[in-house]
């Protein structure tokens, strides 16, 4: 436990080499990120992983609060931590906490990699009324395999739900640390009032966007607007993957970040 910008957060360092600052998505904790995808990362970097406030293994949090709060509870990590800067890839929710720190930080940010991730602004794409309202309703339920299930189902592709094993594997880790409703809401809230578009313009640190064609948390297109908007960032589609595209190609997905990180030395 660090206690960073006036919370305590559940943070682990694992791997050697220069850091990677990885920040999660909405209701997701350091285990979400799944072994397959850390283990191939920690062979080339310090991986820097924490819980957001409220989740996890980190302190309760009440009281709403904002992307840039989260971001600033990010830098706070840095700075406990005493990582002058870091290579930074954030997903989803964490991509959205990444650009307000690039932005806030830029001195501390070696490269970044948003993945599946949206700026808001003009053009961008929300989650579907469909499927917020399925998942709704498995929140409201109150029966916990039902909530999983769903998340599952719409934050992966077709064929990878349903493949033998997956399920399984991902819902053992998502029931250790269920996130209250209440933090949930509070996160949907910072989400919905994200909007970097105008600002992207001036992130300088070289920047891949990440995205599965097959998303339907956020689509592809969201992906698209971002890396049209931060000078010089570079567009990977990972054709028929959804959301959660780091544990549908765990081993392509670290890859990228690896030769992203190595084409910034150059």
């Amino acid at each position: 436990m660090v206690h960073a910008n006036g919370t305590d957060l559940y943070v682990e360092r694992r791997g050697g080499g220069e850091p990677l600052l990885l920040v999660q998505g909405m209701t997701g904790h350091s285990l979400h990120w799944g072994e397959p995808f850390l283990a191939a990362l920690e062979e080339h970097f310090e991986l820097v992983l924490y819980d957001h406030r409220g989740v996890g293994r980190s302190a309760p949090s009440d009281g709403p609060f904002t992307i840039a709060d989260l971001a600033a509870d990010a830098l706070g990590v840095l700075d406990v931590l005493e990582i002058e800067h870091a290579h930074v890839l954030g997903i989803s929710m964490g991509g959205m906490v990444a650009q307000e720190l690039a932005l806030f930080a830029p001195e501390r940010v070696r490269t970044l990699t948003l993945g599946a991730t949206y700026c808001g602004g003009p053009g961008a794409r929300f989650t579907d009324e469909r499927v917020v309202n399925t998942i709704a309703m498995a929140l409201l339920s109150g029966d916990a395999e039902r909530k999983i299930r769903t998340g599952w189902e719409f934050n992966v592709s077709p064929p990878f739900a349903t493949a033998d094993g997956n399920f399984e594997r991902f819902s053992q880790l998502a029931a250790q640390y269920p996130v209250a409703l209440d933090m949930i809401m509070a996160q949907l809230q910072a989400i919905m009032g994200h909007d970097t578009s105008a600002r992207l313009a001036q992130i300088g640190a070289p920047t891949l966007v990440v995205h599965g064609s097959a998303d339907q948390m956020l689509a592809a297109a969201n992906g698209e607007i971002v890396a049209g908007l931060i000078p010089g960032a570079r567009m990977e589609l990972l054709d028929g993957v959804g959301h959660l595209f780091f544990w549908e190609q765990p081993e392509r997905a670290a890859q990228l970040v690896r030769e992203h990180a190595v084409a910034a030395r150059a």
